[in-house]
């Protein structure tokens, strides 16, 4: 049997496939590994802390239900993001969210909830002015992705928060190549006006 020390050395299509065959420590390694980044991308889509909790335990009973119907030719990242992203998205239909203030009420996000969800905008090894002023602008970043449509918010932060490739992000949004391109142009565009007083 796989030692959780195991299981984090293999990819995730080998972990799907335990997962799949009745191994729950292989589900724990998936939800390990996952737990954290669909937590970040629902939180910023929301930006409701206790709702985006809710939407992530969602986000995990799908896919611990759904699992067999997973085609490993795709990437893992790729479903579990759009599952995510879906349920996000659907959340934002029903109810209207304040779209000018990502963190809600003063003093509703913990240090852990920030860590989870900043945006990295200083490197390692900077005074503590810089860093200040680094993280001054990564809130200043995430207010203005917060005003983006959700469309355009799911491309920019798979893209420039997760790092994903535009052909993963495409499949996540069920979306064509080029949309995405064009989703991703249009944000950047948007956040660049939005952050115009930053330049002056």
């Amino acid at each position: 049997m796989a030692t959780a020390k195991d299981l984090r050395t293999l990819s995730d299509r080998e972990v799907v496939a335990l997962a799949k065959a009745g191994k729950e420590a292989a589900y724990r390694e998936l939800l390990s590994r996952y737990e954290r980044p669909v937590f970040s991308l629902i939180y910023r889509m929301v930006r409701d802390r206790a709702l985006a909790e809710d939407l992530a335990q969602e986000t995990f009973v799908k896919v611990l239900n759904a699992l067999d119907t997973y085609r490993p030719e795709f990437k893992f990242s790729s479903w579990i993001f759009k599952i995510a992203n879906n349920a996000a998205i659907d959340q934002l239909r029903k109810r209207e969210v304040d779209t000018l203030s990502l963190d809600g009420a003063p003093g509703a996000r913990t240090a852990d909830e920030v860590e989870a969800t900043a945006l990295q905008a200083a490197d390692k090894g900077e005074s503590p002015l810089a860093e200040l002023e680094a993280r001054e602008l990564g809130s200043e970043i995430e207010q203005a992705i917060g005003k983006l449509r959700p469309e355009y918010r799911t491309a920019i932060l798979l893209r420039h928060v997760e790092g994903r490739a535009y052909e993963e992000i495409a499949e996540v949004m069920d979306l064509p190549l080029g949309t995405v391109k064009t989703y991703i142009h249009r944000a950047r565009l948007e956040l660049r006006e939005y952050l115009a007083h930053l330049r002056t």
